[in-house]
């Protein structure tokens, strides 16, 4: 699955020049000019980005400011501010506000992908807990086996729990059946029809109202979406 960055800049042919290297580097960006723009995407999409690369001297709302608000806002995600102000006191400053990392204008490329790698290398590293809850559901990861709302055991096989584990570990985002499938070994060989019976399981366990899922979520064209 890709990883998603957000670039807040708005000098455009600077923009233009990260844009094209982030993603020859494989990663999905969205490009946004202004700083109040920047704080109503994040609140909409929480969950989506993996990095947010945040430039100060931008309109409407500046790039410290912005990196404050997201900190206030409870989320998590790691930020890495770019800008032509390189004092120590700046620099203080941006870090104070609750930036991961630090990088002044102008940059070599090369040591501002390393910096973008290892902030969204940070991001992947997950930790699995022994189980998770959700309305009434407790899933045992490693009994292999759930406690639904209505009170009964149900067993998964190996593939199964690893498809939950997924899900778990990416919230309120859009999955494809191709990201699904790089879970498992041997997933070249995974017929997709699989998955779609796994979520069909998953709903006649979890969901109160079958016919009308609002956990494990059918996303038409593109996969599924879980929301806790």
């Amino acid at each position: 699955m890709k990883q998603t960055i957000l670039l807040v800049e708005d000098e455009e042919a600077l923009a233009n020049a990260i844009l094209l290297n982030l993603k020859l580097e494989g990663f999905e960006v969205q490009w946004i000019k202004n700083g109040k723009t920047a704080e109503t995407t994040l609140l909409q999409k929480p969950d989506l980005f993996d990095l947010v690369i945040l430039d100060v001297m931008i309109p409407e709302k500046d790039g410290l400011e912005v990196c404050l608000f997201i900190r206030k806002a409870g989320l998590q995600v790691p930020i890495l501010i770019l800008s032509a102000r390189n004092s120590t006191s700046d620099k203080i400053l941006g870090l104070k506000n609750g930036a991961n990392d630090y990088l002044g204008k102008p940059f070599h490329l090369e040591e501002f992908l390393l910096r973008v790698k290892n902030l969204t290398a940070s991001k992947r590293e997950v930790v699995h807990v022994p189980s998770f809850s959700f309305e009434g559901n407790t899933i045992s990861f490693e009994s292999f086996s759930a406690k639904t709302f209505s009170n009964k055991k149900i067993t998964f096989s190996k593939r199964e729990i690893s498809f939950l584990q997924f899900f778990i570990e990416h919230p309120n985002q859009v999955i494809s059946r191709e990201d699904l499938a790089e879970t498992i070994p041997d997933s070249d060989q995974l017929n997709f029809r699989v998955i779609d019976n796994a979520i069909v399981k998953f709903r006649k366990s979890f969901e109160i109202d079958i016919k009308h899922p609002k956990h494990f979520i059918s996303v038409r064209g593109v996969g599924y979406l879980f929301k806790p």
